[in-house]
């Protein structure tokens, strides 16, 4: 074991987890979520983000289709419980701006306007997107530290 690469990985995961907080793309529910995770369940945060991101990938294929494909028809009850239940999948992972998005979309469902949910759908899957990247880069960061023989370190982002 490399002492040094290893402190430099674990620094760089440590500012990064700390920008993606600073940034809004994760709140204090992603802290909760990583200390659920232990030697037994060494994947279990990127397992759990894994299913979020298909769960997100279901919502936004449902929702393009009910908003765009059918501009005469769109349901917006049914679009608003997909974008409540995407509402609170974000929130269990600690996804905020995905989450703040939500709300957003949730209220132009409250009224019908369509437009809105246009512009909150985009919104909402650019967040998604730039989280996903992000969340990639810092699973990667946190493999390398385990191959170069150091542990996770903790960050308390109270």
């Amino acid at each position: 074991m490399n002492t040094i690469v290893v402190g430099q990985l674990q620094r760089q995961f440590q500012d990064y987890i700390v920008s993606l907080y600073q940034q809004g793309y994760l709140d204090n529910q992603f802290t909760e979520l990583r200390k659920l995770q232990d030697e037994g369940s060494p994947d279990f945060v990127a397992e759990v983000v894994s299913l979020f991101f298909d769960d997100c990938a279901k919502h936004f294929y449902e929702f393009y289709y009910r908003i765009r494909e059918r501009p005469d028809h769109v349901d917006f009850k049914q679009v608003d419980s997909g974008v409540h239940q995407l509402k609170g999948s974000s929130s269990s992972v600690g996804a905020r701006r995905v989450k703040n998005v939500c709300i957003a979309f949730k209220e132009c469902c409250d009224v019908q306007n369509r437009e809105g949910c246009l512009r909150c759908l985009q919104q909402v899957d650019y967040e998604y997107k730039m989280l996903k990247t992000k969340l990639q880069d810092l699973f990667n960061l946190e493999q390398q530290i385990l191959q170069a023989g150091g542990t996770i370190p903790q960050v308390s982002m109270n």
